[in-house]
């Protein structure tokens, strides 16, 4: 009994020292800078989301695949996934395309959850993300802001 305890506490401070070997890595940068059009099916749309990643750390972040979700006004729009892989450099950044769909379902809940009185300026969006690099190297992120559409009159 007292050898398994004795094994037991060896392995948590083992393990505990072990998470002192990875370095600490400041988060990363992330804007939308832009989005374009892309060819769509029937009940769907589809869109180009581009990415500006800045690594303010000092050593490179390899990554081998990308996930994204938008959320607007506190509701699912869209979501997207791409197989890219790559590099972003110490102090460096880059401009990542990620391939997003929008479901005519998706729209249809945005619309209805608009109130008559609310215009199209001001929408709060959430976009979430993560950039996989394998089992410890995967990093999560999430841009805040509001959409602001200038020159838009329209309200639901």
């Amino acid at each position: 009994m007292r050898r398994a305890l004795g094994v037991s506490l060896f392995l948590m401070l083992l393990s505990l020292s072990a998470c002192a070997l990875f370095p600490h890595r400041d988060p990363l940068n992330i804007t939308v800078v832009g989005i374009e059009p892309l060819p769509s099916q029937e009940l769907e749309m589809r869109f180009a989301v581009k990415l500006r990643l800045q690594n303010p750390n000092e050593t490179a972040i390899d990554y081998n695949g990308v996930a994204l979700d938008l959320e607007v006004n506190g509701r699912t729009l869209a979501s997207g996934v791409s197989d890219q892989t790559g590099s972003i450099p110490r102090f460096s950044e880059a401009v990542l395309s990620v391939p997003v769909s929008i479901s005519a379902f998706s729209v249809l809940r945005q619309t209805l959850g608009l109130s008559q009185t609310q215009s199209l300026d001001n929408l709060p969006y959430v976009l979430k993300g993560k950039l996989a690099g394998g089992l410890f190297g995967t990093l999560r992120f999430v841009d805040r802001g509001t959409l602001d559409l200038p020159g838009t009159a329209a309200t639901w």
